[in-house]
């Protein structure tokens, strides 16, 4: 892992957090860089799977959702919840509130925060985690 960026979103709320990784999963696409969005859960997963189809009006996101049993993908946007088919994409976007054990392998992450409390709260353990492992830290204010 070589570096981190903090988008600190001005909603609050998951919702806020899902619909900022679809935009930043399309950029990331539309740049030709391959993309895993990690989630907390199977719930949250499929909710991302529906959402980066209608999350924006004209949106193109091909991606899938891991975690299909015999299953092999080349889609350049994944989604899930565990370590199952992780490898090789350059952007992790996590949507969990640990730093997941896969994050070294990526070359970039991607960390959502929202402006409630308990949201910056748990990204600052993050920030302080990253922080340890030698990180380059970002911090962009959306």
């Amino acid at each position: 892992m070589s570096r981190v960026d903090f988008y600190i979103l001005a909603g609050t709320g998951e919702p806020s957090r899902h619909k900022f990784a679809c935009r930043l999963a399309e950029k990331a696409y539309r740049l030709k860089h391959t993309v895993h969005i990690h989630t907390a859960n199977r719930q949250q997963a499929e909710l991302l799977d529906e959402l980066l189809w209608t999350f924006r009006d004209g949106s193109f996101v091909p991606h899938e959702l891991l975690g299909v049993a015999g299953r092999h993908t080349s889609a350049p946007v994944t989604i899930g919840f565990d370590k199952t088919g992780i490898g090789g994409q350059d952007l992790l976007i996590n949507l969990t509130d640990e730093v997941p054990e896969m994050a070294g392998s990526f070359p970039r992450v991607a960390e959502l925060v929202t402006s409630d409390e308990p949201s910056r709260q748990q990204s600052r353990k993050r920030f302080v985690h990253y922080r340890e492992l030698g990180a380059e830290l970002e911090t962009h204010n959306i």
